[in-house]
């Protein structure tokens, strides 16, 4: 089942205390730091060389006014523990529908990872903190064009907030400006970035909304009633 961009909430902080705060966010690891640092990414499978996304692991972070971010390509076996923690959050599990064991998420990353990289599955690092997760996809060849108005080289969005320490506090909308942003700045020939949320997912709808994305349409997709929402390269200065 597709996802559904969940949990990009941009209502109030919870209170400490409150019982919705989460377990405590993953630092980054040995690999991960080196990955943020100096070191490379070893090229290896579709999605880590995606010509076809002009190489999202490739492009650099990005100062927000919650701190520096990056994506930084999933390696299954540094990240899956992480990924499948933040798949069986129950307010995740609602819209994604990825809970269940390690074996669960692994098989919905493979077929990105050992594809032609036109889907490519990222971890979000914000002030050095794996905090959310991103698929950046080729629209326009996704099964989403026979569904929806999608236009040549339209890329597509679809992220979670990985817990609820992270939502709540204006992060979703944060950083979807700037991924879109990184999107636009990287992909000259992309004129749109978009995403399909789910339409009864209103904090996420919102949360598009405040960083720029309009509300194009509505279309049915298998699993659910999607809103598409659309950030336009030609309106980018006034969003």
């Amino acid at each position: 089942m597709p996802p559904a961009d969940a949990h990009t909430d941009p209502g109030p902080v919870p209170r400490t205390g409150s019982g919705t705060e989460g377990p405590p966010e993953p630092r980054l690891t040995a690999e991960l730091r080196a990955l943020l640092g100096t070191e490379a990414p070893a090229p290896r499978r579709g999605a880590r060389d995606s010509g076809l996304l002009d190489r999202p692991g490739e492009w650099p972070p990005v100062p927000t006014s919650a701190g520096a971010f990056q994506l930084v390509p999933v390696t299954p076996a540094r990240d899956l523990p992480t990924l499948t923690g933040w798949m069986n959050d129950p307010a995740v599990a609602a819209f994604w529908e990825l809970a269940g064991d390690e074996s669960v998420t692994a098989a919905h990353l493979t077929p990105q990872l050992d594809g032609d990289g036109r889907s490519v599955p990222c971890l979000g690092v914000l002030a050095g903190v794996p905090m959310s997760y991103w698929e950046i996809y080729r629209a326009d060849l996704d099964r989403l064009a026979r569904y929806g108005p999608i236009r040549p080289h339209d890329t597509g969005i679809h992220v979670l907030i990985g817990s609820a320490a992270h939502r709540g506090r204006g992060l979703g909308t944060i950083l979807l400006r700037a991924v879109a942003d990184l999107v636009l700045d990287h992909r000259p020939r992309c004129t749109r970035v978009v995403a399909e949320p789910d339409v009864r997912n209103t904090p996420s709808v919102s949360a598009f909304l405040g960083a720029g994305f309009r509300y194009s349409a509505e279309f049915a997709l298998p699993e659910k009633r999607a809103a598409l929402m659309v950030r336009d390269r030609a309106h980018r200065a006034q969003l």
